[in-house]
């Protein structure tokens, strides 16, 4: 059978074929623009964003994600049913006081993002904000692609029935994701192997969500 059966069978049915996708530029600008700033060492560029999932009662919850864009590992993921501005800087503060603050931190226009205490907050510790444009959630490459695998090796596939045990599960994949699972881009080794920490483990992992940063925040007035 040639094409033309095919053909008429399928203008019969009123089928089409889909709009061409447009091509899309890169995470990066030639002329060093910050919108599409390239990593170029650890703590150069952050990235964070929400993600929401659902527990099996039907509620739903949030999820931050932080990740160092230069060398892919995840610093954090906050989990709770609601997430706010000051939810927000306080897990930037543990961060900050954990690994140092970065040079930039990358994240869409949300209202989380863009509140005025945290802009503020941020420009008083020295750190620059890279908006990505509405609409366009490739400029935040980094962080989508980590949240797909987030949701694709977890989420999708693991019922949670309270919010205690997804933030134990969630706190696990994050530390396999970190330790273990073998990363295309990294050469299919993990962003922090657990080889090279013999005598030094994740802090983040160790802490179990400990609150000691006092003095870094309170003279930031947060």
């Amino acid at each position: 059978m040639n094409h033309k059966p095919v053909e008429r069978i399928w203008r019969r049915e009123g089928l089409k074929v889909p709009a061409k996708q447009p091509k899309r530029g890169r995470l990066w600008l030639n002329d060093g623009s910050c919108i599409r700033l390239r990593p170029c060492w650890q703590n150069h560029v952050w990235a964070y964003d929400f993600v929401q999932a659902r527990t099996h009662d039907g509620r739903t919850f949030r999820m931050l994600t932080v990740i160092d864009e230069f060398t892919r590992r995840c610093l954090a993921i906050e989990v709770a049913r609601r997430l706010r501005s000051d939810d927000v800087l306080q897990v930037l503060a543990e961060l900050f006081v954990r690994h140092g603050p970065p040079d930039h931190i990358r994240s869409d226009n949300g209202s989380e993002f863009t509140a005025k205490a945290v802009r503020d907050w941020l420009s008083r510790v020295g750190v620059e904000t890279l908006y990505i444009e509405p609409g366009s959630p490739w400029e935040n490459g980094y962080n989508e692609s980590f949240n797909g695998k987030l949701r694709d090796e977890l989420l999708n596939g693991e019922i949670f029935y309270t919010l205690k045990e997804a933030k134990v599960l969630i706190e696990q994949w994050r530390c396999h994701y970190n330790t273990i699972r073998p990363h295309s881009a990294l050469g299919y080794r993990p962003p922090a192997p657990e080889t090279t920490q013999t005598q030094r483990v994740d802090l983040s992992c160790a802490m179990d969500g400990s609150r000691q940063i006092d003095a870094f925040v309170k003279p930031l007035g947060v």
